[in-house]
């Protein structure tokens, strides 16, 4: 697998990115809404295969107390070749001098994290738009 990595926004194809959420799968999250976020965030990569998007992420951070990884993806047809691994550790790099790296994780995958030097925390605390849904798919305590 020849991968070619980047953090450009130029040439995205933001219906592309929302495509490879709803597929990896992360939910349904819009073209216009990526472009925001990604934008918007210090640190990102995407990993395109034959001129195919088939992993991204991103980090943000403000250059010196906290960078917070989220939105990793991969392309299903891509799982379990390594593929998140490198992302991780790309953005994990990236963050590099941040007093703290914080990470969101989908419930089940921690362990994979974990491998990573993640750990999990007694104290994070979050409001979420849809509290009842983010229950019901185990983001928050009930």
């Amino acid at each position: 697998m020849t991968l070619a990595w980047t953090d450009s926004l130029d040439g995205v194809d933001w219906t592309e990115l929302s495509d490879l959420y709803r597929k990896a799968p992360l939910g349904d999250k819009s073209p216009a809404r990526l472009k925001t976020v990604f934008s918007n965030s210090m640190f990102r990569r995407f990993a395109y295969e034959d001129g195919a998007l088939v992993a991204a992420g991103r980090a943000l951070a403000d250059g010196l107390d906290c960078s917070y990884i989220c939105d990793v993806a991969i392309l299903p047809s891509h799982q379990g070749r390594g593929l998140g691994n490198e992302l991780i550790a790309q953005l994990v790099e990236l963050s590099r001098g941040h007093a703290k790296i914080i990470l969101y994780a989908v419930p089940g995958k921690e362990g994979f994290y974990a491998r990573h030097g993640f750990r999990r925390m007694t104290t994070a605390m979050a409001i979420f738009e849809e509290p009842d849904k983010a229950v019901a798919r185990g983001y928050l305590a009930p």
